[in-house]
């Protein structure tokens, strides 16, 4: 039995859904990233074949579409711009390298 005063809340349940949802994107973006760099290769087997589908009549939908007129431009003025001079050396220095093999 709890004998202290302390009232605790009970947990939520946006706390799960948003860590789901963030399991979810990294998940995918993992994925894609895979694609990306060709860790993963997907090659097709088999050629699609669609059904044959025998359509008649019908119409396309027309629309008439107004936008806003939009004009981009530039123009010149003068702002005080601080002078900041920095100086760089060379210096040879070991860093890490990674070599990926893209999948067959």
């Amino acid at each position: 039995m709890n004998t202290t005063n302390e009232y605790r809340e009970p947990a939520s349940r946006g706390n799960g859904m948003r860590v789901g949802l963030i399991v979810a994107v990294v998940a995918v973006l993992a994925i894609v990233a895979a694609f990306a760099f060709g860790l993963i290769d997907v090659n097709q087997t088999r050629e699609t074949k669609l059904p044959e589908v025998a359509v008649e009549g019908g119409q396309a939908p027309a629309f008439d579409v107004d936008t806003a007129k939009v004009d981009v431009d530039t123009k010149t003025t003068d702002i005080t711009v601080p002078k900041v001079e920095v100086g760089t050396t060379k210096e040879e220095i070991k860093v890490p390298t990674v070599d990926v093999q893209k999948a067959n």
